[in-house]
């Protein structure tokens, strides 16, 4: 049973102890069908607001996993503009779609091939043989899903995720053999992605438990760009909870881990870089900064980690960004923010993750 993202309680008929957000029979109301049968996720969060107006904006975003700034948008007229987010949104309003449109069968089929779905389909009723199939596919899904909280948000993702990740930590336990180690390296990125996904959506306790234990296992495989990724988001949800010498500790303990990707290090080494900025540390900043734009330049052409496929030139930007930002360099901030932004690729324009960034490049603007 869904339940509601803004009280919280079960969706259903009875009105006792469930969700009054919306009025009894919304759904069958002709127009809000026919923009369910549309999949007109702006159009049906107008007729949402319409249907109890005591539904604050803020409201309306927790309900559909959506962002404030782009419910903002929403209301003002626009519309959601990848079917892939809007399916998301109406699942999580509680819409009743086809199975076709889900959320939880996009993330779990894109990408997958005709011999993929059989695997599939074994994996997730937990009856896969742990063969070289089930690690192929159970990677192709995590990739999928990862790809696809760009576009859909990290809200509409958590419960298939978890529900994923449960499967693939089971067929874990159980794997014996030559491809045990490929299945276990999935596990440990599903792990890091669960807790990712928790730190995006301000699950705070929940993101450091799940990345505690991706750390652990990515250490045990000995992957080091996985256990530099864990740090990585570490670093990230000290910087979501405002925890300034943390951000230096972990971002520093990612940029220094041996056998890490250059590519993460260029953003480890930015990302340092802002949190001894914002200490006041401004001659470790500025060497760390120095550091960062070398390891760029030596990155180009060079092809990131398959579990960080964002980590290129035009994202390095924005931490380069952030970083001028916080030593007070306001015109570099706003350029590189500006140029980051405008460079990332179509599926990743509305991704949750970029609000900090916008913020940013709003700030570093005000201040010129």
């Amino acid at each position: 049973m869904m339940l509601c993202g803004n009280c919280g309680r079960p969706r259903g008929r009875r009105r006792v102890n469930f969700c009054t957000c919306l009025p009894s029979g919304f759904w069958e109301r002709p127009q809000v069908r026919q923009k369910v049968h549309e999949r007109d996720a702006a159009g049906v969060l107008r007729l949402v607001r319409q249907a109890n107006p005591r539904l604050s904006q803020e409201a309306l975003a927790r309900m559909s996993g959506l962002s404030q700034s782009t419910m903002s948008r929403l209301l003002n007229g626009r519309p959601v503009g990848n079917p892939a987010k809007a399916a998301a949104a109406l699942t999580r309003l509680g819409a009743p779609l086809t199975a076709a449109a889900t959320p939880r069968r996009v993330a779990a089929e894109a990408d997958l091939n005709a011999d993929d779905h059989q695997v599939l389909a074994r994996l997730l009723s937990s009856s896969a043989p742990v063969d070289p199939a089930a690690v192929r596919a159970s990677a192709q899904i995590l990739a999928a899903q990862r790809r696809l909280d760009d576009v859909v948000g990290a809200q509409a993702m958590i419960p298939v995720t978890m529900d994923h990740l449960r499967v693939v930590e089971e067929l874990a336990a159980q794997a014996r053999g030559a491809h045990a180690p490929g299945l276990r390296e999935v596990g440990a990125e599903y792990v890091q992605f669960a807790g990712w996904l928790h730190a995006c959506t301000g699950r705070h306790g929940r993101a450091r438990s799940l990345l505690g234990r991706a750390e652990a296992l990515a250490a045990e495989v000995g992957d080091a760009t996985l256990l530099a990724q864990a740090r990585n988001f570490f670093g990230y949800l000290a910087r979501r909870e405002g925890d300034v010498p943390a951000i230096v500790e972990h971002f520093t303990r990612a940029y220094t881990t041996p056998g890490a990707h250059p590519a993460q290090r260029v953003g480890d080494a930015a990302q340092a870089a802002q949190g001894h900025a914002l200490l006041g540390e401004r001659s470790e900043a500025l060497r760390l900064l120095e550091e960062a734009v070398h390891l760029a330049e030596t990155t180009v052409g060079v092809e990131p980690p398959r579990t960080a496929y964002w980590l290129n030139g035009t994202y390095h930007r924005l931490n380069l960004g952030i970083a001028h930002l916080a030593l007070g360099e306001a015109d570099v901030a706003a350029d590189l923010l500006a140029s980051g932004l405008d460079g990332l690729p179509d599926d990743q324009q509305d991704a949750d993750w970029t609000n900090e960034y916008r913020q940013a490049w709003a700030r570093a603007r005000a201040m010129l």
